[in-house]
């Protein structure tokens, strides 16, 4: 929401230089919530700015062949892998949620 607020602004450049200026950029849950197709664009625009300029952290609960439906077209979802595992590395955590563990129902 915040990159499209800038964009309907004409403030999108300044919006992903700030982005651009974080040591560590993470992205939470990616797909969790549906991306639109112009969401899915300035999300894209993000991983493509912050490919091998940034660090980034990436947690979601998908594989990468689910990648296609967050960001509504394969190709686009492609691309963002493609940059993701070129100096990636991919971390599974498996096992029990400790959320499941420490609830208190």
């Amino acid at each position: 929401m915040r990159l499209r607020r800038a964009r309907d602004e004409g403030r999108i450049d300044r919006e992903m230089s700030q982005i651009g200026r974080a040591a560590l950029l993470v992205i939470d849950e990616l797909g969790f919530l549906p991306l639109d197709a112009d969401g899915a664009r300035l999300v894209f625009q993000v991983f493509a700015d912050a490919y091998e300029r940034q660090s980034v952290v990436i947690t979601t609960n998908l594989e990468f062949s689910r990648w296609g439906s967050v960001f509504g077209d394969d190709q686009m979802a492609a691309a963002v892998i493609d940059r993701v595992v070129h100096h990636g590395r991919l971390v599974q955590f498996r096992g029990e949620s400790y959320r499941v563990r420490h609830a208190l129902m």
